[in-house]
């Protein structure tokens, strides 16, 4: 049975429309994860080459002007796997300096697979805090967040979860080397459910929230306000071609 195949299996025992049945069922789905190669995918040449790799050779990647400077970052590809309205599966291919731009994952819960490369990952959760009472907090269209996680991944590693509340839900990459990471998401992106992706940006905004003193194990160095903005521009991903083992439903 190809291992993409065993990784179907497991999340259509694992998950619903609403998300995992249990933390049982999810740990096992990253279990089989955590043992997924390029080879499984049909990446095993892009990984080979990843590792021969070298940024003084390669320099910066993406369009450049008549300066010389880099005016649009390199695209993104997303190779689509499966998708149905438990899960959706697909893996994205990053070329060394692209980003994936600060964006969150409502009522979802992500894992995410590194197959090669290096990529550094920035995440952050809202904060769960009682309603403002100071007025400039109150009309800020920026809401308050904890830094998550700030480092960098390289493969080969284990499997992240994030969770609709936690784990750093709210997350952007940056690829270091050229490299690509496997992504299950249950439930889908669904704007008819409300699962819409959003993009946000770091506020201007330095304070403290109030009620922040009731949250111990926060913190406040690592606080920070994000607002909502439109995706940027320049962000392209491109729709590539899986060329791994096809799910075929029973």
């Amino acid at each position: 049975m190809p291992f993409v195949k065993k990784i179907y299996n497991a999340c259509k025992e694992s998950f619903t429309p609403n998300g995992p049945i249990s933390e049982e069922a999810l740990e096992k789905v990253r279990a089989i994860l955590d043992e997924l190669k390029p080879a499984n995918v049909g990446l095993e040449q892009e990984a080979q080459l990843a590792l021969k790799w070298k940024a003084s050779a390669n320099g910066s990647n993406g369009k450049k002007g008549r300066n010389g400077s880099v005016q649009c970052p390199p695209a993104i590809k997303y190779l689509h796997v499966h998708e149905c309205e438990s899960f959706s599966i697909g893996i994205f291919c990053m070329p060394a300096s692209s980003i994936i731009p600060l964006h969150n994952h409502p009522g979802m819960t992500v894992l995410s697979k590194l197959l090669y490369g290096t990529l550094h990952i920035k995440s952050f959760d809202w904060l769960d805090l009682p309603e403002p009472t100071d007025s400039t907090q109150e009309n800020s269209a920026a809401r308050p967040a904890k830094l998550v996680r700030d480092c960098e991944m390289t493969a080969p590693c284990g499997t992240t979860i994030l969770y609709p509340t936690r784990g750093g839900n709210i997350h952007c990459f940056k690829a270091i080397t050229p490299c690509a990471f496997f992504d299950i998401l249950t439930p889908p992106y669904s704007s008819e459910q409300g699962r819409h992706c959003s993009y946000f940006c770091r506020s201007t905004r330095r304070d403290l929230p109030d009620g922040i003193d009731k949250l111990p194990e926060v913190n406040p160095m690592e606080v920070v306000w994000l607002e909502e903005i439109q995706p940027p521009e320049n962000f392209v991903v491109l729709r590539g071609h899986y060329k791994g083992p096809v799910v075929k439903k029973a």
